[in-house]
């Protein structure tokens, strides 16, 4: 198997998206240098595409900020004979890969936003008698079943409400210049999203969990990796073994299994076991069983690109929010207003001078997992809230949320805190490992250039 490396860019997603009012959100939405890792092949470059959503087009609330998904990585293929455009963002949370589908025999497929079917020769409904339909699809949350063409039918939901529906199918997909046949996706018809303006510029979603019908796990790849850059938020994908000399080694967390289905547990998200938490390198005290999924499945670590801040259950929340509040006293003035609580689940925010350039020193947060770490400092611990302003002062929120105010049954290890960290996600051996590295580095000695 070939190994690719393809180059993505943030822009606004799937899980905890936030867009925000008072400004122009810029959404990065077609995408990014693909390039074939492979040195018998030449890079292949395709162009960025940046979009700007006036202010007025979001809903607001007068007390809190929507709370919409906010981090995508996103990426441009071809799918289809003869080849169509389509952007896909990529989601490690979810399993099956869809694309909005357009059935009208008259619809042009020069366009990214949606997928022609009638316009590929290559393309191929499943029926619902098919093994695929019966048996592959075992771990969707809402099971499939059969339309009235007797082709399998799928309804997908989201946490934000997103949902979309449709028949699933399989068609060639092309990255770069070599085609995957019988490649299993959704044709979906019926999208419905909390954000039309955002999600119509991508055709759909690439699933890249742990499940039988995910991208990676049809393509067979035993690893794959991908290192996101906090400078200028792009990033890049690996699909394959990385095996470079300049790569620090990685340190492995086990990947958690579960083989007795549990109603609030995942079992194809890349679950790992979250073991404590240290703020400036103390360990807080916090009993082992808070991290340990219960008997229904509730409580499990995900690892999830598509989440751009960290949410810990609540005794694990409250306990870190305690001893950062402790350690930020005196150089900080803490934001009183019972009524704004960042995305609805961060309640700690601070009131920074708008003429202070730099903000005082951070005590660091580290996850602790099985086997491996994850520190977070800077300026990843407290995220200027764009457009808040009181007084002369803006607004600064901790990065760890709380999930119980999000009524998530789960810790979430999200995007920001995966910043300068090369995340390699090893199938074969079921772990995750991790080395902290420069990604903008990492790019460059790859020829992106990012």
């Amino acid at each position: 198997m070939r190994d690719y490396c393809i180059a993505f860019n943030s822009s606004n997603h799937k899980f905890l998206k936030s867009l925000f009012p008072f400004f122009l959100c810029t959404l990065f939405s077609v995408f990014q240098n693909l390039i074939l890792c492979s040195s018998q092949n030449p890079a292949l470059l395709l162009p960025l595409k940046t979009q700007v959503i006036p202010p007025e087009s979001i809903r607001r609330s007068p007390d809190k900020l929507p709370f919409r998904h906010n981090v995508s990585l996103t990426v441009s293929l071809t799918v289809g004979t003869p080849p169509q455009n389509v952007t896909m963002v990529i989601d490690t949370g979810s399993e099956l890969s869809w694309l909005h589908c357009n059935r009208s025999q008259n619809s042009s497929s020069s366009s990214s936003s949606t997928f022609n079917p009638a316009g590929s020769s290559s393309y191929t409904p499943i029926p619902c008698s098919s093994s695929t339909c019966t048996d592959r699809t075992r771990d969707f949350p809402i099971p499939a079943s059969c339309d009235s063409n007797h082709l399998c039918h799928a309804t997908l939901s989201y946490a934000d409400a997103s949902s979309s529906e449709g028949t699933l199918a399989t068609d060639t997909f092309y990255i770069g210049n070599s085609g995957i046949s019988n490649v299993v996706f959704g044709c979906m018809d019926s999208i419905f999203s909390s954000n039309n303006e955002e999600d119509s510029k991508n055709t759909g979603l690439m699933g890249m969990n742990r499940g039988s019908l995910s991208f990676v796990s049809q393509m067979g790849f035993p690893k794959f990796s991908y290192c996101i850059s906090e400078y200028d938020f792009s990033g890049l994908l690996l699909l394959g073994d990385a095996n470079f000399s300049w790569l620090a080694p990685l340190n492995y967390t086990p990947l958690i299994e579960m083989s007795t289905p549990l109603p609030y547990f995942d079992r194809v998200a890349y679950t790992v076991q979250l073991e404590g938490i240290k703020v400036s390198h103390k360990l807080l005290p916090i009993p082992e069983s808070v991290f340990e999924p219960d008997h229904t499945g509730a409580g499990q670590t995900m690892v999830d690109s598509g989440t751009q801040f960290t949410f810990l259950l609540g005794p694990a929340y409250t306990a870190l929010r305690d001893e950062f509040l402790n350690r930020t006293a005196g150089s900080f003035r803490v934001f009183e207003d019972s009524n704004f609580v960042f995305q609805g689940a961060m309640d700690l925010c601070y009131r920074v001078p708008m003429n202070q350039t730099r903000l005082p020193p951070l005590p660091s947060v580290t996850l602790v997992f099985r086997g491996a770490e994850m520190t977070v400092t800077g300026d990843r611990i407290l995220y200027r809230v764009p457009g808040e302003i009181r007084g002369n002062d803006s607004i600064h929120c901790f990065t760890f949320g709380n999930s119980d105010l999000l009524g998530v049954e789960a810790f979430v290890i999200g995007h920001l805190h995966q910043q300068n960290v090369w995340m390699e996600f090893d199938l074969k051996k079921s772990r995750i490992g991790l080395a902290e590295i420069r990604c903008d580095l990492a790019g460059q000695k790859l020829g992106m250039g990012l």
